[in-house]
């Protein structure tokens, strides 16, 4: 059996967050599209990050950030990312040591993607694993 990679089941084409964008355009957008994270992306549309729903409520309203303040305001460093060509069991325990639900995937230094836990669990074997892992990671 050939390995699944990354690539294969990944959300191509991630919107980006711009860092100077506020933090009410990185919720507007969350919500517009479904999703609980964001990349965060400089003016030169390189990841910079990641901003997730729970940084902008716990990190940054009860932390006394407005939601005028730069998504950028956010970033805690360098973000954890997948390659579009790892293998998935690879990017899983990835996610597990570093205690992510979701990752950029890059390919070489494009952003081409966000793969989630249950994008993980839906590729493995057994289907319904991915069922429940989709069901327990609804925000």
């Amino acid at each position: 059996m050939a390995l699944i990679t990354v690539r294969e089941v990944m959300t191509a084409d991630p919107r980006c967050i711009g860092t100077d964008d506020s933090l009410q355009k990185a919720a507007e957008l969350m919500a517009g599209d479904g999703v609980g994270a964001l990349p965060i992306c400089g003016q030169d549309g390189r990841l910079k990050g990641v901003l997730t729903d729970r940084d902008i409520v716990v990190r940054g309203l009860a932390g006394g950030k407005e939601l005028t303040d730069p998504a950028g305001s956010l970033n805690q460093g360098e973000a954890v990312t997948a390659g579009a060509d790892d293998p998935v069991d690879v990017v899983l325990n990835t996610m597990m040591e570093k205690r992510v639900k979701r990752l950029p995937v890059i390919d070489g230094t494009d952003l081409v993607g966000m793969v989630t836990v249950a994008d993980i669990a839906r590729a493995l074997p057994n289907p319904q694993v991915g069922d429940l892992v989709e069901l327990l990671s609804v925000d």
